[in-house]
């Protein structure tokens, strides 16, 4: 039996320093515990084959498809403002491309599969933790409408990995649009080397933005259709009170996915300066500031490009300013349309902004949860306010702007109804909120249960439904249940 993978292997056709040459390290005794079955018929696989234990072995990386080439790619990275010239895959290896059902490529990743050339001195494993924790809120953010690299396959390896101490190791089958990230274009442009420039911005082009082969200045459009679609993914991350974390220059995707999901976490109570992260000491990639460092990575992004811009460096760099210009107000315009839908508000005006502003900081005053807040806003366009009240520690402050938003909502013909289905469609009722996943986590690696796992999938595939039975999944945690900090999955 044969398991077949229809590779078409485009970035291993670039030069030999674009990335290493380098195979998975076969593991012991690999076992799936978890197959996104829709994914892989969408990218044209076989779900029956691939659940298999020739499946297993492939998805762990003990056993190589037909047509797969794989490797792992190059790139550097500012990680928490510091320029490292080399990162790349360091535990990572791309199998291949597929073309899938839609006539998109997509590349297929296996995470957690042994050292690369680029591994440093790590080991290349991946624990299961992690893994889970990737595939839960990769899956989450999907079903939430955000573009996000895809989760198809989790293995436990059979093997121990070495942390603070032994955990099942585990590998994740990650699907990207791709992984060049904005940290490829600085790996090449940190060596002087604008031909690898050109040849990295061609090779977007050509996968991500086809509509500017033939534009009169392709580099420039380039730039500013990555500025366009980073604006819109961070203010959809913001709309449902998504941190990523760890917002380095390598973790920012050039085709506009949320990629590497390691400290990443959802706010409970709205808090504009909220870190879960561990290793941001800082504050640097706190929740409100996740604005700032995206248009801080797209400068970084611009720097790499200048030399394709024009021949005299003040010119390029008048010319990059102007586009990377266009990112506040193309990331303020998606993030307040956003929060018009989320309170009901089917058209634009004068002073919508600061009404909407006086909701958060009277949620950010009263420890209101982010998402339960919004959630049961909708049921207070029909004057049952009861739930949303009891999200504020002083309801009254709810009361004084509900007042106001009724005056705002009573200019708009809409019905109640209306309204309330509008909201809710925007508004989800479940997140991947971060003390359930650490109880999934904790039984999976402690009592090799799955089930509370498949059962959080379960629920966080239909995030806008109410799920009656699933209900408790909604609740924010008990005190004794807060997870205060996150961590990296290396």
């Amino acid at each position: 039996m044969t398991i077949h993978f229809p590779f078409q292997n485009t970035y291993s056709a670039l030069p030999a320093n674009f990335f290493a040459r380098v195979a998975p390290t076969p593991v012991a005794s690999p076992r799936l515990i978890k197959l996104n079955r829709p994914l892989a018929v969408q990218l044209g696989l076989d779900p029956n084959l691939l659940s298999t234990a020739e499946g297993a072995e492939i998805l762990a990386g003990k056993r190589l498809p037909d047509g797969a080439d794989p490797i792992a790619m190059a790139y550097a990275g500012h990680q928490f403002g510091h320029f490292v010239p080399q990162l790349g895959d360091g535990r990572a290896i791309l199998l291949g491309e597929v073309i899938d059902r839609d006539g998109v490529r997509r590349d297929i990743q296996l995470k957690g599969s042994g050292p690369t050339p680029f591994s440093r001195r790590g080991d290349g494993r991946a624990a299961l933790g992690p893994v889970l924790r990737e595939y839960i809120v990769s899956e989450a953010m999907f079903a939430l409408g955000i573009p996000t690299t895809r989760s198809l396959a989790a293995v436990v390896t059979g093997e121990p990995v070495m942390r603070e101490t032994a955990l099942p190791g585990a590998v994740l089958t990650r699907v990207a649009a791709s992984h060049i990230r904005v940290g490829t274009f600085q790996f090449f442009a940190a060596r002087g080397d604008t031909e690898g420039v050109r040849a990295l911005a061609d090779h977007v082009i050509a996968r991500h933005y086809p509509e500017l082969k033939d534009a009169a200045q392709p580099y420039h459009a380039l730039l500013a259709g990555v500025v366009a679609r980073q604006a819109a993914l961070v203010a959809r991350w913001l709309l449902v009170g998504f941190i990523h974390g760890v917002m380095n220059t390598d973790n920012t995707s050039i085709s506009g996915e949320t990629i590497d999901y390691g400290p990443c976490a959802f706010l409970d109570a709205y808090n504009p300066a909220q870190v879960f992260s561990s290793i941001d000491e800082m504050g640097r990639y706190a929740y409100a500031n996740q604005p700032r460092i995206a248009l801080w990575n797209l400068t970084r992004l611009a720097e790499c490009l200048l030399p394709l811009f024009a021949d005299e460096q003040e010119k390029a760099i008048e010319q990059a300013q102007v586009i990377l210009g266009e990112f506040p107000e193309k990331f303020t315009a998606a993030y307040n349309a956003g929060l018009r839908a989320k309170v009901g508000l089917f058209t634009a005006r004068d002073g919508d902004e600061a009404l909407i502003q006086d909701l958060l900081d009277a949620m950010a005053k009263n420890a209101a949860d982010f998402t339960l807040a919004f959630r049961h806003l909708g049921e207070a366009a029909s004057d049952d306010a009861a739930d949303v009240r009891a999200q504020f520690t002083d309801p009254a402050a709810f009361d004084e702007w509900a007042a106001r938003w009724r005056a705002r909502l009573a200019l708009e013909p809409q019905a109640p109804a209306e309204r309330k289905a509008a909201m809710q469609a925007v508004n989800p009722a479940f997140i991947p909120r971060n003390h359930r996943i650490e109880a999934v986590i904790a039984a999976a690696v402690n009592s090799d249960d799955y089930a509370p796992f498949e059962e959080l999938l379960t629920v966080l595939a239909r995030p806008f439904e109410d799920q009656p039975q699933f209900a408790a999944y909604a609740d924010p945690p008990l005190p004794e249940q807060r997870v205060t900090q996150t961590f990296c999955g290396t």
